[in-house]
């Protein structure tokens, strides 16, 4: 069976929709965790804690500089779900075509 672990990261992490707009304000640029905590009205640990799934999912990365801790967008965030989601689109609209043909050939009939 095909391991899917990190699908199982990002959906979880994509499903709250605090997380999405951390990943949203990331997407303009590097904040600290303090200015995200302003930013969504919430404390300290409980942006922290959005912030270690999403850096456990990869999509975001944290670096301490001094007393500080920076937060941006990882790398190549969202490759492989859409590289996995392109898959799955690709064998569904194969299906589609396969069953448009077979309904051509019965109506012929």
């Amino acid at each position: 069976m095909v391991q899917y672990d990190f699908l199982d990261a990002s959906f979880g992490a994509l499903a709250d929709p605090t997380r999405r707009g951390i990943l949203e304000r990331l997407g303009r640029g590097p904040a600290t965790v303090s200015e995200l905590a302003e930013r969504f009205e919430m404390t300290l640990t409980g942006v922290k804690k959005h912030i270690q799934l999403l850096e456990a999912a990869g999509m975001i990365r944290t670096e301490k500089r001094g007393r500080v801790r920076y937060c941006r967008l990882g790398e190549n965030v969202f490759d492989r779900e859409v590289a996995w989601m392109q898959s799955h689109r690709r064998m569904v609209e194969a299906r589609m075509d396969r069953l448009g043909e077979f309904l051509e050939r019965t109506e012929q009939d």
